[in-house]
């Protein structure tokens, strides 16, 4: 399985007024702007951390997903959410020769903790041998930042924050999250029941 961003978050998108804020970073000077781009670089690492620790896509975006075959030909789960629509299916011969499905051969079922992608004939179209198959995706919790639930914006500001102060830190341990940010989000996090199936923090 091969997961890669197909487009990637205008700056435009990121709240970069709302991080100057929380940093209280004074406004009105002409140096204003001079940390622009650190600040939209801390803030595009703070989203991607708190989206691979949730599964979540928090601003949406479009993806490929390439799987060489199926892990459940008549319900294939799809490893990020939520998936907002699957936008097209592509099947790749084992001499590169793409072949588009029709949308009639699949229905998604959404779902936040875990979509799935289903065959409304019973079983999805096989995937030729030696080949592949490509879907791209739509997926994120919202098109704007203020349409974020606001304990997710206010981690992602809070971490964004935390890697700013402690830029100079080269000891800061892999895969570091500050308290306060892993209690915000949480309760988004998935926890793995068996081999293959995922349920929401809490769930019994």
């Amino acid at each position: 399985m091969m997961l890669t961003e197909d487009t990637t978050l205008p700056a435009s998108v990121l709240p970069l007024t709302a991080f100057k804020a929380h940093l209280h970073l004074g406004t009105g000077f002409t140096e204003a702007n001079l940390q622009d781009e650190l600040l939209e670089s801390f803030l595009r690492a703070a989203l991607a951390a708190i989206e691979s620790r949730t599964g979540k896509i928090l601003l949406e975006r479009g993806f490929a997903l390439e799987l060489a075959q199926w892990s459940d030909p008549r319900c294939q789960p799809l490893p990020l959410g939520p998936v907002r629509q699957v936008t097209e299916m592509v099947l790749r011969d084992a001499q590169g020769i793409d072949a588009p499905v029709s949308p009639a051969f699949w229905r998604l079922d959404k779902d936040l903790q875990q979509p799935c992608l289903r065959a409304p004939g019973g079983v999805l179209p096989t995937v030729p041998h030696g080949g592949r198959v490509i879907l791209r995706l739509q997926a994120g919790m919202a098109a704007t930042w203020g349409e974020l639930p606001a304990d997710l914006a206010q981690a992602v500001l809070m971490l964004a924050a935390h890697f700013y102060e402690y830029r100079q830190d080269t000891g800061l341990g892999t895969g570091c999250m500050p308290f306060g940010v892993s209690s915000l989000i949480e309760r988004y996090r998935n926890i793995r029941l068996s081999l293959g199936a995922a349920s929401p923090r809490g769930a019994l």
